[in-house]
């Protein structure tokens, strides 16, 4: 299978915006259906949005549905996460994952390939 690879994290002040790509090493996104989750130090991993692959649907959290957008960018084989008006509890490390055949795309544990994350901070 494909290895997942996250880019784009880093440092931003609060109500800046940041742009993270999973990139499909190896492989293409074809059929998978892709999710981004967020960790942040001393909490549980957190579902924030995904791409559903056979309609192309969107999902978000609550917590984020205004202000993220997730997004196919077929040119570069990678799927995106917009982040706008970033806070600083938006800090944690972002990982992508992807599987097949998913169920419920909130549950973590329906993804089987998972990228090693990218870590944003966001300062005040």
């Amino acid at each position: 299978q494909a290895q997942l690879v996250e880019s784009g994290g880093g440092t931003v002040q609060a109500g800046g915006s940041l742009r993270l790509a999973c990139a499909a090493s190896g492989g293409t996104f074809d059929y998978h259906g892709v999710g981004w989750f967020r960790q942040a130090p001393g909490k549980e991993r957190e579902f924030l949005a995904a791409l559903t692959w056979n309609t192309g649907s969107r999902l978000y959290a609550a917590s984020v549905e205004h202000r993220f957008i997730i997004s196919r960018n077929n040119a570069k084989n990678t799927v995106d996460l917009q982040m706008n008006n970033l806070q600083p509890e938006d800090t944690a490390v972002y990982r992508c994952a992807s599987a097949r055949s998913i169920m419920d795309y909130r549950m973590q544990n329906e993804y089987t390939n998972w990228g090693m994350g990218t870590q944003v901070t966001v300062s005040t």
